[in-house]
């Protein structure tokens, strides 16, 4: 049976850590495409951590309570992507594997925060003996949240899958002919993307590896 109260519960406490984790995450990239000589996010006013720029009506908030209300295992959304453009860089492919490195690196450096933030939680419960625990206990629970859904992001980010971070970041690796198939292959790669995501695949591989980094930080 649905229980809107316990819904609505969750929903508010996961609301700020998945505002952040995507805000940053998308900023990120834009001020390190800036500090490479970029200043396309700059003119577009995304070099904020204003999550209004960075929200996308259907990927941020629509897609994901549609599968939250369906009851779907995995939920899956994203944000607008910050515009960048690579004939700004002395070496475009080594530029793109950069600012794509800074998204996911943000998203692990927000979790170990996060982290930090719940287990000093967790002391000041155990020092004040249990009192005051209607505010920590649900900013511990945001906080674990926010370990989760930033290790989330930043994991199945580096999965190289175009549009994904990882494909970018293995293209600056590649010969010149491997990264411009990557770059090529992008107009195909949402519609592999989702059907990895259907079959759970991509969760078969993504799930464990943040059961275990989350299990090291909390």
């Amino acid at each position: 049976m649905f229980d809107i109260t316990t819904f609505i519960r969750e929903l508010a406490l996961i609301a700020v850590p998945v505002l952040i984790a995507i805000t940053c995450h998308e900023a990120a990239h834009g001020f390190a495409a800036w500090r490479l000589g970029d200043p396309t996010a700059r003119l577009a006013g995304r070099l904020t951590f204003n999550p209004v720029k960075h929200v996308d009506p259907i990927g941020t908030i629509a897609f994901p309570l549609l599968l939250v209300l369906i009851k779907s295992p995995f939920i899956f959304g994203w944000a607008k992507p910050v515009p960048v453009n690579p004939r700004y860089f002395q070496d475009p492919v080594r530029g793109m594997m950069l600012v794509s490195l800074a998204g996911p690196g943000t998203n692990f450096a927000l979790a170990v925060a996060f982290a930090a933030m719940f287990h000093a939680l967790i002391w000041i419960a155990v020092l004040l003996g249990g009192a005051g625990m209607s505010v920590i206990e649900p900013l511990a629970l945001m906080a674990r949240y926010g370990v989760i859904i930033n290790l989330i992001l930043g994991i199945f980010n580096l999965f190289p899958i175009p549009p994904l971070d990882g494909s970018k970041i293995l293209a600056g690796f590649l010969p010149v002919e491997g990264a411009r198939f990557i770059y090529n292959f992008e107009r195909y790669g949402f519609i592999v993307l989702i059907l990895l995501l259907m079959t759970g695949v991509l969760q078969s591989v993504l799930l464990p590896l943040v059961s275990f980094f989350s299990g090291v930080l909390l």
